[in-house]
């Protein structure tokens, strides 16, 4: 059973982390090629390929500017310990013993719009390109184009190499998700298992952005803290108040609820 998460825009490259251990990405080569085509865009480009403000056009110029094929501890920091958003804040992996994040090195994985795939101890450098950035590449005008037919054999074969069921655990958002070929990872025998964490507002139960990203961290941390390698493990979550509900759960999506 794998479990399959979204990156982060908030990175830490500050905090003390628990390891010096790490594993090179999977697909440098291809992140170098991305990189030399992000290099070249000034500021102003930066600003209006990513919607995003002066400031932070400033701060990822310079980012691509240093970044560089070569990734060792100086340059760069484990995935799982670099990244720093919402599911980040629900992981909590800087609190995780080394023994515990080994056993999710083969377990837990990330879509990345600049890295394709990694598993938790690959190195990254501070950067910022999010998987639906429609930036030119070699495969087309996105990077859905470029990184499909790359990454969606890589988590096929991280699936069979993980112990357990033979499960893919969605709790990426649908930005990331969109990168894998679902249909190709189904005819390799693969289940796909979505979960959903919803909560009551008046007399209905919605998903609250912000909640559910943490959540989706909760249960990577849940998984990761109960060693769980099948579905049905899943089921007895109970971070933070949330709960199973098998009367509107199917096979494959899993609907866990709470009340504030």
């Amino acid at each position: 059973m794998l479990v399959i998460l979204s990156p982060a825009k908030s990175l830490d490259f500050d905090s003390p982390i628990p390891t010096d251990e790490f594993t090179e990405p999977l697909n440098i080569k291809h992140s170098k090629e991305l990189m030399d085509i992000l290099s070249k865009y000034s500021k102003k480009d930066l600003m209006k390929l990513m919607g995003i403000s002066e400031k932070l056009a400033d701060l990822n110029f310079e980012r691509n500017q240093g970044w560089t094929k070569k990734h060792t501890l100086d340059n760069s920091r484990q995935a799982i310990l670099a990244y720093d958003g919402d599911v980040y804040e629900g992981l909590q992996a800087r609190a995780l013993p080394l023994t515990k994040i080994k056993w999710a090195q083969s377990r837990v994985a990330i879509l990345s719009g600049l890295y394709g795939v990694l598993r938790p101890l690959d190195l990254i450098q501070p950067h910022r390109l999010e998987m639906g950035t429609k930036i030119k590449n070699p495969a087309g005008a996105d990077l859905y184009r470029y990184w499909s037919k790359v990454v969606t054999p890589q988590v096929i074969n991280l699936v069979e190499q993980s112990s357990g069921s033979k499960v893919l655990v969605n709790l990426a958002s649908d930005e990331y998700f969109k990168a894998l070929d679902s249909t190709e990872i189904k005819d390799a025998g693969i289940k796909i298992v979505k979960c959903i964490f919803q909560e009551l507002r008046g007399d209905i139960y919605k998903i609250i952005s912000f909640n559910a990203k943490k959540a989706r961290g909760l249960m990577t941390r849940f998984i990761i803290d109960n060693k769980v390698t099948k579905p049905e493990g899943m089921q007895g979550f109970d971070l933070e108040g949330y709960r199973f509900d098998a009367e509107v759960s199917d096979e494959v999506n899993f609907y866990f609820r709470r009340t504030l």
